[in-house]
């Protein structure tokens, strides 16, 4: 079981509580803050998972791509379940654990992947307000997901 100090738990609610996830997801005009974006981009395997979202084939096409940027919604939506459960992640995401691994057959280590891009995402969106006490607890969170979503897998 994970332990949350009281700051750390503060730092990742101010995280949710000012982000908005529509900005998160659509790309500014140097493509740097879009999350799906980055993802797709810098990890092209990832699309793989996307056939049914159509013209994935360069950056372009993603970005203007309307499903790529209400599945970032989604993503962004699913993040809010482990904030508002951080002291039982694993079993908040056991059912997205089940389906990521069962249905979907997603490689686990795009769940890290994705955390990564989510992390320069906020960072850039932050500035110089991404101070390293909370990027620290910013990682120990997206870890504590990352190995949630992963659990069915193992």
């Amino acid at each position: 079981m994970v332990e949350w100090t009281d700051q750390e738990r503060t730092l990742i609610a101010n995280i949710f509580a000012n982000l908005d996830y529509e900005d998160i997801v659509k790309p500014d005009v140097s493509c740097h803050h879009s999350l799906c974006l980055r993802c797709l981009i810098v990890y092209p395997w990832t699309q793989r998972y996307f056939g049914g979202f159509g013209n994935l084939y360069n950056a372009d096409a993603i970005m203007n791509n309307p499903m790529i940027s209400a599945h970032g919604v989604k993503i962004l939506h699913g993040l809010d379940r482990a904030v508002k459960n951080m002291d039982d992640i694993k079993n908040a995401y056991a059912t997205l654990s089940e389906l990521h691994s069962e249905k979907l057959h997603v490689d686990p280590d795009n769940f890290r992947l994705l955390s990564d891009c989510l992390s320069i995402v906020i960072a850039s969106k932050m500035g110089y307000d991404f101070t390293p006490d909370l990027q620290a607890a910013w990682q120990k969170f997206l870890t504590v997901v990352v190995f949630a979503l992963g659990r069915q897998y193992h």
